[in-house]
């Protein structure tokens, strides 16, 4: 079982790579393995057959001007249109860092590329976010590390009642294709 975590950061280590790696380690004390990368235009292709590969994708992003960055934005629109149909009922789970605000409306714009691809959105105990202008600032966000943490073990909670169920991916994907009314 893995979880592949996508960094929309224009900033490859700094806040959403700290929130992202709150989740990554508490999933895997499940037993879990998460790998995180960063959004790369030149590793789509990579990155998309580890998607379709992992049980769980986790897309991050800080906020800019209430929305996930341009980066995060160009990044997934290619992603998810390359995957949509490829990943239905598996998790996913978005997670945002900020300043301040906005946090809400860049959440609900990650949680977007989930519900159109029919997967799993796994929350936690409140709006998937943590706050600040540095790693140090959001470590120091005590609500926000432990939605992350909870978030981690939702999401883990999810991918073995899955595994546990006996049903396989493609078995998944095809009952939800065949599913549609045309």
């Amino acid at each position: 079982m893995k979880v592949l975590m996508i960094n929309g950061s224009p900033r490859e280590k700094m806040c959403t790579y700290t929130a992202l790696r709150a989740v990554a380690d508490e999933i895997e004390k499940s037993g879990i393995e998460c790998e995180i990368v960063h959004a790369d235009m030149d590793k789509l292709g990579e990155i998309e057959k580890k998607a379709l590969e992992a049980d769980g994708i986790v897309l991050g992003s800080p906020v800019y001007y209430a929305s996930i960055s341009g980066l995060a934005s160009a990044f997934f629109d290619a992603l998810f249109l390359r995957i949509q149909n490829k990943v239905a009922l598996k998790a996913g789970a978005a997670v945002v860092s900020c300043r301040r605000g906005g946090s809400s409306a860049a959440f609900d714009t990650l949680n977007k590329y989930f519900t159109i691809s029919q997967m799993v959105v796994v929350g936690s105990s409140y709006w998937n976010g943590v706050h600040g202008n540095s790693p140090e600032e959001v470590v120091k966000d005590e609500e926000g590390m432990q939605v992350m943490r909870n978030l981690g073990r939702n999401m883990a909670w999810i991918i073995k009642s899955f595994d546990k169920a006996g049903v396989e991916k493609p078995e998944r994907e095809a009952q939800i294709r065949t599913s549609f009314i045309r």
